[in-house]
């Protein structure tokens, strides 16, 4: 805006000139004639002046203000006898004047008329504004009746009476806004006659009771207070307590919907839909609805495959996080990886393999200097044995494995954990069939072969007809080109035993092996049992690390801290390096023979991995029981039922259960099979023995005995129990018992055939036809057959059986004879009749 004068300014302001020119210089302003120019900051400085002088600055304003408040009670029309409560709200100010409003009294009185005219407007703006008030307060006296109509009622009610509410609060708040957007002019005028309704206010005193109530309850707001809505208008209401009276509850306040809150769903391989359930923090009948959606069938317990899960969880709206089944162990990898470094030379492990009875153990003695072989059950080895042998200043590992066809999962594991394979081959015998799968296992390993050709002592020992069997198998003699050692040896007389150990000697220092000794103990476990009076007892072998007393070891399902560690000839020992075999005291259970031992640091991380292999297993054999019952209930549906045996299997170590759980596997057919209910490693318990009766099943003892408990349920129920040493007595019996439950088969024999000659009709017999035997014997009351061209037209039964006119009970062969057929009467000449038998016979595995 431009310069204006003092003129211009006082017609625009609506006062004289020279009232105006007076306070422009008590302003301090340098203005003395009308005609002077005013700036925009001189219009400031008048302004700023004219509010001090009103009473309107900082600090000057001196005044009190007295509240009174009143209830009353109005009745609501259909509240059914409720009554809301009004509270009312006076407030009366008392302002002291100053010196200079005084002063000004004066110079404004020449302007009343028009001042109080202004004032008049000021007051019916203020009675507008408390009819709106009066008339907002109506509503919300409605609405508040209104609000027992039902729950989605008063929602809306409420909607509409906050909306109405922020619009008349937002419209009142915008004129109390605009006083700043005003001009100066306009602020000087209103600030003048904000001074001159003072100045009135101050003389009438007490006779605005009315008015002040007027004014003041303007000056209130809508506000929630233990179910009373206000209206007011000022920032700075403060909210008084209620005393005593009913605080009505607002049941059908709005709340905004809550938003559902999307999550990580993090989903393994094979997962259940109990536990996708738990995961997404939502009920399983919502997974398994979904799921029926999608077309498929499942129960809280189903296990689902990771891309069915995946679709289940999208559909549901969260976010899918693949996992892998081996993530902890690859983190366990992880923290267990060392610097090979410069690794110190360790022991050759070996392994001797071979047929049964073929001296693999009686070789081991030899070195040893023991007698283990006359101490099996048979003679031969049911387990594999670890031995560590100083010979001189070298220093070896043997694993003994057993050798008949049982055991091949143990030949297998100790192929795998073996440096050198030690192939004992009898001269006398040649190559069979576990020698065969022993060189199989050697090349899967890539383990280098020895081959000891034992028994040279016999007079029937024949090595050149071993290289040349051995040949056949790709396994080539040095002295013929090739790169195994062929060593002729007898454990008898311990011929050719320390050439052996020297060609294991050279064998060992072409390889290199090496291991480092300061790192956490690694290795494998050979084999486990759970000893009476020691627990779970098992034997690994260190094959990186050293393994101390105290460690705490992780063991495939188990773990646990090492008590006690005791070496193969019973001495105490604590601490075990590489290539060295140990018996392990307290891990958790017994580990399954070939799973692999790692020591770590932290117990609370080797129990997180232990429980996560556990499931993992467990639902890994959930998901194959659930596809095994799928596909037994259709073979049971296409052909009859299947007879099952069931058996409760307890035996001394976990490699021999397994060997004995694979055999009896491969007798199992389509018609009978075994079903292990119940297995393990140790004495059979009264448990055992319970679980036996409620399955019907028999029990089987390998070199374990059952408890006095046990024994007294077996005795009592009457229960099947065997006790056994020898693995094959073992399965013999398994095969004998699965053979009786085979259904007979039934095997037809042709005692005669007769061929007719001629067909005549008996009074008695009805028709009649007259044969001649061709082959056999025709017996009476036997089942007989008629064929025409050679096909069977009709079974039936011999009725009549005469020669001439006797009854005979049979016609030998290439003599005449008449024969009645019962229900049949379409014999013709030419046709043919032969009697058979059906007999059982009983079937074997």
């Amino acid at each position: 805006m431009s310069e204006v004068t003092v003129k211009q300014l006082a017609e625009a302001v609506g006062t004289n000139a020279a009232r105006l020119l007076k306070q422009m210089q008590d302003a301090g302003l340098e203005h003395s004639s009308e005609d002077a120019a005013v700036s925009e900051e001189q219009k400031q400085t008048l302004l700023t002046h004219l509010k001090l002088s009103h009473g309107q600055a900082e600090g000057a304003t001196r005044k009190i203000t007295l509240k009174r408040k009143s209830l009353s009670t109005l009745k609501a029309g259909q509240g059914k006898g409720r009554a809301v409560q009004v509270e009312v709200r006076r407030k009366r100010t008392y302002v002291k004047r100053s010196e200079a409003a005084g002063a000004a009294t004066g110079e404004t009185a020449e302007q009343a008329p028009r001042v109080a005219s202004q004032a008049q407007a000021e007051i019916e703006r203020i009675r507008s504004e408390e009819s709106a008030r009066q008339s907002a307060e109506e509503e919300t006296r409605r609405q508040a009746a209104e609000r027992k109509a039902g729950e989605e009622k008063r929602r809306e009610t409420a909607l509409k009476a906050q909306e109405e509410t922020e619009q008349q609060a937002q419209k009142l708040e915008e004129k109390q806004s605009a006083t700043p957007e005003l001009t100066i002019e306009e602020q000087v005028a209103k600030a003048a006659v904000e001074a001159q309704v003072e100045e009135q206010s101050a003389e009438r005193g007490g006779r605005r009771d009315g008015k002040d109530h007027h004014k003041d309850s303007a000056d209130s707001r809508f506000s929630d207070g233990g179910g009373r809505r206000e209206l007011s208008f000022k920032s700075n209401v403060r909210r008084t307590k209620r005393r005593g009276g009913r605080v009505e509850q607002h049941g059908g306040e709005f709340e905004r919907p809550q938003e559902i809150r999307q999550r990580e769903v993090e989903i393994p391989s094979m997962i259940a839909v109990g536990d996708l359930a738990q995961r997404m923090t939502v009920k399983a009948g919502e997974v398994i609805k979904t799921l029926m959606g999608m077309g498929v069938m499942a129960t809280i317990n189903q296990t689902l495959d990771q891309d069915t899960a995946t679709l289940v969880v999208e559909e549901m709206g969260h976010t899918v996080k693949l996992i892998s089944e081996d993530a902890l162990e690859l983190e366990l990898e992880e923290s267990l990886k060392i610097d090979e470094g410069e690794g110190t030379i360790r022991p050759p492990v070996l392994t001797v393999m071979g047929h049964v009875d073929h001296g693999k153990t009686s070789l081991l003695d030899y070195i040893r200097k023991t007698r283990v072989a006359s101490g099996e059950a048979g003679g031969i080895t049911q387990h594999i044995g670890a031995y560590s042998v100083e010979v001189g200043d070298n220093r070896f590992t043997f694993l003994d494995t057993p050798g008949h066809s049982a055991f091949t999962a143990m030949r297998a594991r100790g192929a795998q954990a073996t440096d050198i394979v030690i192939l004992v081959v009898a001269a006398d015998d040649g190559v069979m069939p576990q020698t065969e799968e022993a060189v199989q296992h050697a090349k899967v390993a890539g383990t280098p072969l020895i081959v000891a050709v034992n028994k040279i002592d016999l007079e029937s020992a024949d090595p050149e007809r071993v290289k040349n069997e051995l040949s056949a198998l790709e396994v080539i003699p040095e002295d013929w080109g090739g790169d195994t050692q062929f060593v002729n040896v007898s454990a008898l007389t311990g011929e050719g035993v320390d050439a052996l150990l020297e060609s294991v000697q050279l064998q060992a220092e072409i390889l290199e092996l090496k291991a480092v000794e300061e790192a956490s103990g690694r290795g494998v476990v050979i084999e486990s049992r759970l000893d009476r009076g020691r627990g779970p007892v098992s034997t690994v072998l260190v094959q990186n690390g050293t393994l101390r007393q105290g460690d705490t070891i992780v063991a495939g399902e188990h773990y646990g801290r090492v008590r006690a560690m005791m070496s193969d000839a019973g001495e105490h020992m604590k601490e075990a390096g590489p290539s060295t075999p140990v018996e392990v005291l307290g891990l958790s259970g017994t580990p399954e023979a070939g799973d692999e031992f790692s020591v770590v640091s932290d117990e609370r991380k080797a129990r997180e991995l232990v429980e996560f292999r556990k499931t993992r297993n467990h639902d890994r054999r959930l998901a194959l029981q659930q596809a095994s019952k799928l596909d037994n209930m259709f073979a049971n549906m296409a052909k009859g039922q299947k007879r099952i045996m069931n058996m409760v299997l307890k035996t001394d170590v976990r490699g021999s259960l397994e060997a004995i759980v694979q055999a009896i596997a491969l007798i199992n057919t389509d018609e009978v099979a075994v079903n292990v209910v119940g297995s393990g490693v140790g004495g059979i318990t009264e448990s055992d023995a319970t679980l036996a009766q409620t399955s019907e099943a028999v029990m089987f003892g390998f070199n374990v005995r059952a408890d006095p408990s046990a024994k007294k349920v077996i005795e009592r129920e009457r229960l099947d129990l065997r006790y056994y040493s020898v693995i094959y007595e073992l399965l013999d019996d398994v095969k004998q018992a699965l053979s009786g439950m085979l259904a007979p088969e039934l095997r037809e024999e042709i005692l005669g055939v007769a061929e007719v000659r001629d067909v005549f009709r008996s009074p008695r017999y009805g028709q009649i036809a007259g044969c001649m035997v061709i082959e056999g014997t025709m017996f009476r009351n036997k089942q007989i057959r008629v064929l025409r061209d050679n096909v069977v037209i009709y079974e039936g039964e011999l009725e009549s059986l005469r020669r001439f006119k006797d009854d005979v009970n049979e016609v030998r062969n290439g003599l005449e004879c008449g024969i009645g057929v019962r229900n049949y009467s379409d014999v013709r000449e030419a046709d043919k009749i032969e009697v058979f038998e059906s007999t059982e016979v009983a079937r074997t595995l």
